[in-house]
């Protein structure tokens, strides 16, 4: 890579003229508003050499321009020198990279690394909503995104099915349900079980309205309501293995893993393997032995077993309780050794895919795994995400006010299918094309909205901006991949084309962007967003429809030029795809 080249040219220029070695220098893109293509950042060297920036920047400008033949002229604006490329480097570039369809991914051999990466993890007693979207899109986009780094992927979720929350649907279905289920009824399996939860709440504070009239305080009624009692007495007889209650246990879960199913088939993601609490709530116990063992856990007077991070600035974490049951972290500790020492014995390290109200028990999960010392441990990563809200505010699941996922996705579509007919460009689709091509706008829409924004950060979701054929979204750069694909109907089978054509200013902009994709996506993986991909994508589609409406590409009579041009924008839209691809979005031939 020419970067490359220039980085150990200047370091050398450095060394030669000023006697002084330096390890590290930083290229990046020349600022629109200056001449050049490149430029080295020099402050670093102020450190080192004493002289004015100006002056260290003509002298390794001059050593360079000297020793680098691709180097046309440089140029120093205080602590920047920017350095001019030849325009045959970068049309030789273009050839290079014209054949490869996986442009800017790296092929995943048999002996590669592999890491799992675990999203959704939901309970099983109601629908996904719009933050298990943000999660899913999430944790799909980054297992795609590192697999396009090279590494194994394994994709993997907890689903949380058992405990008080699932009872609490199952005490009232038998309460009020009078035997319906998702057959006799119509309704997505995990709504139904949904709606029973929301139906126990709503009877649960009647109870205790009631009990409060009655002279009983707010806790003890809140303890003592009969339908609470109901739902522990029902959770006590699932641990105990009670017949019945597993019977019904695992009927209205399979329910909620039918409706589950087809949410992720609309959304489009899916997973390597499913992890059940139900089956993982009592691992972890031996770990906790090891630990003792270790002298890296202490067991109290009580009995119950604790872990002292005050030294690394945590507290005091309880991992065993005094009667010997487990804790959520007890858990945690036993799944994650048993995926990599069992199950993807492969792996190096592990995503998480969490919201930020997590941030501290992932901290505490991956310090104590490292004290264990499991060497994967060190490769542990939580990626945090800020909250989805609309703009009336946060959702509540118990009093029935989420965004059901499968509802919004719906109504994505909806929006895209209007607008569409609006913009009047379907003539001569079929019923079933045009169905295929408003899921693909609604969902990239949906998609695009959340990964474009980085994953710490909230989003407040609106779906009318979110769908816009104009501005950062998706529907705006799925139309520009789709007018290119007009574009190269109309131009035919192109020639190759000289390297010793010149180059317009625009086709030079959006060369040096196609030059940075692989770096993007490399960036992408080390600093676990989506988000550096989703909007590199924006940035070429804007460079695109710049270049678009100031250069001729099938009006050009020159045959070379108008053969670079088209080739060109084939390779734009192939660019556009491949980084929508990561982002688990499809883009439409025709719009």
């Amino acid at each position: 890579m020419l970067e490359n080249i220039l980085l150990e040219n200047a370091k050398k220029a450095v060394e030669e003229c000023y006697g002084v070695s330096i390890e590290k220098l930083e290229l990046q893109q020349t600022r629109k508003e200056f001449e050049g293509d490149l430029t080295l950042v020099l402050f670093p060297l102020l450190k080192l050499i004493k002289a004015k920036p100006e002056e260290i920047g003509e002298r390794i400008g001059a050593y360079l321009e000297a020793q680098v033949p691709e180097i046309i002229g440089y140029n120093v604006v205080k602590g920047f020198l920017n350095i001019a490329i030849a325009d045959h480097y970068f049309l030789q570039f273009l050839q290079e990279i014209l054949p490869n369809k996986a442009y800017g991914k790296v092929s995943v051999t048999q002996d590669a690394p592999a890491i799992i990466v675990e999203y959704s993890s939901p309970n099983t007693n109601k629908p996904l909503h719009l933050g298990h979207i943000r999660n899913n899109l999430l944790g799909f986009s980054m297992a795609k995104i590192l697999e396009a780094t090279g590494k194994k992927v394994y994709k993997t979720q907890i689903i949380n099915d058992r405990g008080i929350h699932i009872c609490k649907s199952m005490v009232a279905w038998q309460l009020f349900g009078k035997g319906e289920t998702p057959e006799s009824t119509g309704i997505k399996g995990d709504k139904l079980v949904g709606k029973y939860y929301v139906l126990f709440d709503k009877a649960y504070k009647e109870q205790i309205e009631q009990l409060i009239s009655e002279g009983k305080t707010k806790e003890e009624a809140e303890r003592t309501a009969p339908i609470f009692l109901q739902a522990q007495e029902m959770l006590r007889k699932w641990e105990q293995g009670d017949t019945q209650v597993l019977a019904l246990w695992k009927r209205m879960n399979q329910w909620v893993y039918d409706g589950f199913a087809v949410t992720y088939k609309n959304l489009g993601v899916s997973f390597d393997k499913n992890y059940y609490e139900s089956e993982t709530y009592l691992l972890g116990k031996d770990i906790v032995q090891r630990g003792l063992e270790q002298g890296v856990f202490y067991r109290k007077e009580d009995g119950s077993v604790w872990i002292d991070l005050t030294e690394d600035g945590l507290d005091e974490k309880l991992v065993l309780r005094s009667d010997g049951t487990s804790v959520y972290i007890t858990q945690d500790l036993g799944t994650a050794t048993k995926r990599v020492e069992e199950d993807f014995p492969s792996t190096t390290g592990m995503i998480y895919t969490v919201g930020n109200e997590q941030d501290y028990h992932f901290k505490v999960l991956f310090l104590i795994l490292q004290k264990l010392g499991f060497s994967w441990a060190q490769q542990l990563y939580h990626l945090s995400y800020g909250m989805v809200e609309l703009p009336n505010g946060k959702m509540k699941s118990r009093e029935g006010t989420v965004v059901d996922a499968d509802d919004l996705m719906q109504e994505m579509v909806f929006v895209a299918q209007e607008l569409s007919q609006e913009l009047g460009k379907l003539e001569g689709y079929s019923q079933e094309q045009k169905e295929e091509l408003y899921h693909i706008i609604g969902l990239g829409a949906l998609k695009y909205y959340i990964l474009k924004i980085d994953p710490k950060k909230r989003i407040a979701f609106n779906p009318e901006e979110s769908i816009d054929f104009q501005g950062n979204t998706g529907p705006f750069i799925q139309y520009t991949y789709a007018r290119i694909q007009s574009i190269l109907r109309k131009a035919g089978t192109q020639e190759t084309f000289s390297t010793n054509i010149s180059l317009h200013p625009k086709e030079k902009e959006l060369l040096k962007l196609l030059l940075l994709f692989p770096g993007v996506v490399q960036n992408a993986a080390l600093t676990y967003s989506p988000a550096v991909i989703a909007n590199y994508v924006y940035e070429l589609v804007k460079e695109f429809n710049s270049f678009y409406q100031n250069v001729s590409i099938l009006g050009e009579e020159d045959l070379q030029k108008r053969a670079f041009r088209v080739q060109l924008s084939a390779k734009v839209a192939e660019v556009i795809a491949i980084g929508f691809d990561l982002l688990g979005i499809q883009v439409p031939e025709r719009m």
